[in-house]
């Protein structure tokens, strides 16, 4: 593993342990050449999964985009680290046992907003303004009113 300080090829894991979802494992590792130490990730990848834009533009799957998407509508919401990464390993974990070699980013923006849906209202809608492409103060109005409706019959956090 290259050293992201100093981009040397030697580095030494010092401690693995696995993630509390059990859905990865943590590594900290620390580079022979500088002393700096990281912390990787590693996770299985069940198989080459490609995304399909909604302009029919191609790419592989990145679980990332997913991570910094879902990261950003939760930002300032105090939600648990640990409850956002299961959330994102739900959804790569739906992605990939689907069974498809291909998948549309259409059906993994509503993966992660079921996922959002009942994690946080307010980061639900963050996302679902930007996945939904409000324009207007009224889609945002018309939207949370959804989101009250469904958090009143399920007894949720709206």
């Amino acid at each position: 593993m290259r050293c992201p300080f100093c981009a040397n090829d030697d580095t030494q894991v010092k401690d693995s342990r696995p993630t509390e979802d059990n859905t990865a494992i943590r590594r900290r590792r620390q580079c022979t050449s500088c002393g700096a130490r990281f912390t990787t990730f590693e996770r299985v990848q069940l198989r080459e999964i490609t995304v399909v834009k909604s302009d029919d533009a191609r790419e592989p799957f990145d679980r990332s985009k997913i991570e910094q998407s879902v990261t950003l509508a939760c930002r300032k919401r105090g939600i648990d680290r640990e409850k956002i990464d299961q959330l994102v390993s739900g959804v790569q974990r739906q992605v990939e046992t689907s069974g498809e070699p291909e998948v549309s980013s259409l059906a993994i923006g509503e993966m992660v907003m079921d996922g959002l849906r009942q994690l946080d209202s307010v980061a639900y809608i963050r996302f679902a303004s930007v996945y939904r492409a409000f324009n207007e103060a009224r889609d945002f109005e018309e939207f949370a009113g959804t989101v009250q409706d469904v958090a009143a019959s399920e007894g949720g956090n709206g």
